[in-house]
């Protein structure tokens, strides 16, 4: 029997760029689903994500904050090898079995909705750095979709003019490590990390990522 959840779920559904085009498919493969499982190992999803056809990868969060810190881990976990598209989702799930789990309804509509719109973006060269992107199910109350993406696109413009330095001191401020356990790590100086920080805006990143987890 369909059922139809009462309150609004989040949603997301991503896919890897270009990862087809790649001879190593197999080593590829090996660092999504390691990057999948470290996401749904972290935030614990109602859903977890899940890997299907075609590098689409697909699950279901508990808020909105921890989706858009997901979207940001699950990018940079196979950066630089090959980027990834997200779509977020808020509305309605409507369960349509149980073994096997098949899901339906607004929510999903929502993040198919969402990833198209990232697919839009990357037709336009002033958008093309933007792989993130979120909208919500008709009537379905939540968060003002044109806030949410304003954040996302600035959060997106700047990781994607990161070094893979930089986006290696990122994910060690990410993590809860100091600028001297980065610096050691790295092998550099504690001044050279504490520049990049400022200079790349990687302060600015950890801030909003904080923040995006009270949505």
């Amino acid at each position: 029997m369909s059922d139809m959840k009462r309150d609004a779920s989040v949603t997301i559904i991503g896919d890897l760029v270009g990862s087809r085009l790649r001879e190593d498919r197999e080593s590829v493969h090996a660092r999504f689903v390691e990057a999948v499982d470290a996401v749904n190992a972290e935030y614990a999803p109602p859903v977890p994500l899940r890997i299907g056809v075609g590098d689409e990868f697909q699950g279901i969060f508990a808020d909105l904050g921890s989706a858009i810190a997901a979207t940001l881990r699950v990018r940079m976990a196979l950066w630089p090898d090959v980027d990834v598209r997200q779509g977020i989702g808020w509305g309605r799930v409507l369960v349509l079995s149980e073994d096997p789990r098949v899901e339906d309804g607004p929510g999903w509509w929502a993040a198919r909705s969402a990833i198209e719109a990232v697919e839009a973006y990357e037709r336009k060269a002033a958008l093309r750095a933007v792989r993130t992107a979120y909208a919500a199910a008709e009537g379905e109350p939540g968060p003002v979709p044109a806030l949410v993406n304003a954040a996302l696109m600035t959060r997106d413009q700047v990781v994607s003019g990161l070094s893979e330095r930089s986006m290696s001191v990122l994910d060690g401020l990410l993590r809860g490590r100091q600028q001297q356990e980065i610096a050691e790590e790295l092998g550099i100086s504690p001044s050279a990390v504490s520049q990049r920080i400022r200079a790349d805006g990687l302060g600015v990143l950890l801030a909003a990522d904080e923040l995006a987890r009270e949505l």
